[in-house]
């Protein structure tokens, strides 16, 4: 992909058109390394030292390009028709693979998820800027398809230019799972998925299932089966999906960007994201200050990772300014998603969040379910996991390290649908704690009286909440 600035040549009177190339590759995160290697090379660590790798971007190039100007370029495209630009990833498309052809681009639609005003539920929990990035509103309902659009087109593009892969695979919780068999359904490449049997709701479960992906079911947790395929994708036949695979990064980071494209490139004071993994916390903050250097923002938002309490490794080294990270055994937890004691992408959170004067923060059961719960009574449907953040957030609220006037950012990480059993397990009083917002259906004989009397019963019980 080619970008194109005018140079007034004033002798001439004319107007002389320079192109320039834009360029992305893998880098080692090692600041004592930093070894290169092409995005079309089947690696997942860095050769020389074994650390991440993340994708860097000829900055130089992309500055020729005034801030304005990309601002401009952005706003003509978002939601638009033109193919690949009308996706909220590929409509930002130099700043993610500049270099792929766009017949390779395996694209649903994604990204331009509503930023919703939570006005009711922040004059509740005492905030007065709340808004919810509402990730979930995308094809396979969950914010992986930002960054799985990035990565199966990418190996569609490789495939096509001769790499041996034959499969795309991903240990998952769910979310990432769905993400990876629709989009390589889409585009015709075989995917294969493990999950940790028993661990992830149904709806998670039949949707690979659904889009024609090899579901292999192991008796273990996320992360023994991230162990396993990390195994299996060292045979290059067989491609890794996950995010240690820092091309998913590159569509993931994306929502930084949108959310402050949706402000008016004003940007929030906090934003709030659920972690597990941890790969899209990096993500996160590497759309933010890409914008800074190139001049679109002048300031970062503070970033917040919220955990469950039954898998909250980075909390505990967060307690110990992040001077040790250890791994801990993930408990069952509702936030089933994030359920994961030894993430893969720590060191790039951590690094992000010491850029971002960032904070973690943890949630009980309880509190995320009922976060969740008081949520849906606003007009949100949420899953567990932006239970979590709703919950971490009232925390901070309550502890001073947020501001009621603040404008305050919660990213909604999946569809609440996915996680229905969640919701009737909460209303019909059945899980381990009280559930204090739960709204049980009342069963009445069918005749005008009952149903008066139950809906006088239920109006005065408002009338006397509201008081």
């Amino acid at each position: 992909m080619t970008g194109c600035y005018d140079i007034f040549a004033k002798s001439k009177i004319t107007f002389r058109k320079v192109v320039m190339s834009y360029n992305a590759w893998f880098q080692c995160i090692n600041p004592a390394c930093k070894e290169r290697y092409p995005l079309s090379t089947i690696i997942y660590r860095c050769r020389n030292c074994d650390s991440l790798l993340e994708v860097q971007h000829d900055m130089q190039a992309l500055a020729h390009r005034s801030a304005k100007a990309w601002m401009k370029l952005f706003e003509d495209r978002y939601k638009s028709t033109e193919w690949p630009y009308g996706s909220g990833v590929w409509g930002k498309k130099e700043w993610v693979l500049p270099e792929i052809h766009d017949d390779n681009i395996v694209s649903l639609y994604e990204g331009g998820t509503n930023l919703f005003w939570a006005d009711r539920f922040g004059k509740m929990v005492g905030i007065d800027n709340l808004w919810i990035k509402l990730c979930g509103n995308s094809h396979s309902g969950s914010f992986k398809d930002l960054g799985m659009t990035v990565l199966v087109s990418m190996v569609k593009q490789m495939i096509t230019d001769g790499a041996p892969i034959q499969a795309v695979a991903c240990a998952s919780t769910g979310d990432t799972s769905a993400a990876l068999a629709v989009y390589c359904a889409a585009a015709g490449i075989p995917s294969v998925v493990l999950l940790p049997k028993g661990k992830i709701s149904i709806a998670q479960l039949v949707q690979p299932i659904a889009n024609g992906a090899l579901v292999l079911s192991l008796d273990t947790d996320f992360d023994g089966c991230m162990a396993v395929v990390k195994e299996i994708t060292k045979d290059e036949t067989i491609y890794l999906a996950n995010s240690m695979n820092s091309l998913r990064i590159e569509g993931q980071k994306t929502v930084g960007i949108e959310i402050v494209q949706q402000f008016d490139w004003e940007v929030p004071d906090v934003i709030i994201i659920p972690g597990g993994n941890l790969g899209n916390v990096s993500a996160l903050g590497s759309g933010l200050i890409m914008m800074r250097d190139l001049g679109l923002i002048s300031r970062l938002p503070r970033i917040v990772v919220a955990q469950a309490e039954r898998a909250n490794p980075l909390y505990r080294s967060y307690l110990k300014n992040f001077e040790t990270f250890e791994p801990v055994q993930a408990q069952k937890t509702l936030a089933s998603a994030i359920q994961i004691g030894n993430p893969v992408s720590r060191e790039k959170a951590i690094r992000t969040l010491k850029q971002f004067d960032g904070i973690v923060v943890d949630a009980t059961e309880q509190e995320l379910a009922d976060a969740a719960a008081l949520g849906d009574t606003t007009g949100m449907f949420n899953c567990p996991h932006t239970g979590v953040a709703l919950a971490g957030m009232i925390k901070l609220l309550k502890m001073g390290k947020i501001d009621r006037s603040e404008h305050v950012v919660v990213i909604s990480t999946a569809h609440g649908l996915k996680f229905t059993d969640f919701k009737v397990s909460y209303h019909e009083g059945t899980l381990d704690f009280p559930c204090r917002f739960a709204n049980k259906p009342i069963e009445l004989p069918p005749t005008v009286v009952a149903v008066k009397e139950a809906l006088r019963h239920a109006l005065k019980q408002r009338r006397d909440r509201d008081v």
